[in-house]
């Protein structure tokens, strides 16, 4: 990894880094519910978190692919923790004269599987966008960010929609409603993503000026099973 400039601290990493857990987590609760949107079938999910790759590609173009794999990561943990604890809180006995168990249970119930479809395909789908945006940016020497955003968006959001969708509802719905859910899932998220393009710049622009930061993985291990930050002299 090669930085072209560097500063010690990074005064906004913390709050990017929290805003991508926390779209992951909502999404992953609001993903249950699936909904028709003219002739498209959505899930709830994708009112937030197409934000996520949003995120993703800040984190990837500001701060590395290595910075952003330790974030994939605590989303990850974050995600199972939210996970098990909704598991045990719809196992635990309720209170008397509390008349709602069922109806949480109904609500909830589906979180566990939902979570593990998001795990498994947000997992892949991340790394994946984040590893095709990190190399696309030293393949152009930091130009073409719309360009870079755009076809990290086509990998990482077919793999993780693909995935989503048939680990977390085969079995429970038609087959042509689950291709029609990805169909229209991954189109929309790739829609969203060209038409967020410009703010994607103007996060990426604020953060490049006021950070004095500007990551270029030359020589990064490009492996997703690390948390090290790889924090080399600069450049």
């Amino acid at each position: 990894m090669n930085r072209e400039s560097t500063r010690e601290h990074s005064t906004y990493f913390t709050f990017v880094a929290t805003m991508f857990v926390a779209v992951l987590l909502i999404s992953n609760v609001a993903a249950q519910k699936l909904f028709m949107f003219g002739p498209f079938t959505f899930s709830g999910g994708i009112l937030l978190f197409p934000l996520g790759y949003v995120a993703g590609d800040v984190l990837t173009e500001c701060y590395g692919y290595a910075r952003a794999r330790q974030v994939i990561w605590a989303g990850l943990v974050a995600n199972v923790l939210m996970a098990m604890v909704l598991w045990i809180v719809v196992q635990l006995p309720p209170a008397a004269g509390w008349p709602l168990q069922d109806q949480f249970a109904t609500v909830l119930g589906l979180v566990p599987r939902i979570v593990l479809a998001s795990i498994i395909g947000y997992w892949a789908g991340e790394f994946s966008n984040s590893l095709v945006l990190a190399k696309l940016k030293v393949r152009t020497a930091g130009r073409f960010l719309w360009i870079r955003t755009i076809s990290s968006t086509v990998v990482g959001q077919a793999v993780d929609t693909i995935l989503f969708v048939l680990i977390a509802f085969a079995g429970i719905f038609p087959q042509g409603l689950l291709v029609q859910a990805i169909w229209s899932g991954y189109l929309f998220k790739v829609a969203y993503e060209v038409l967020a393009t410009p703010i994607t710049y103007a996060i990426v622009n604020f953060l490049k000026r006021v950070e004095g930061i500007d990551v270029f993985d030359r020589q990064t291990n490009f492996t997703p099973f690390s948390l090290e930050a790889e924090e080399p002299p600069a450049a």
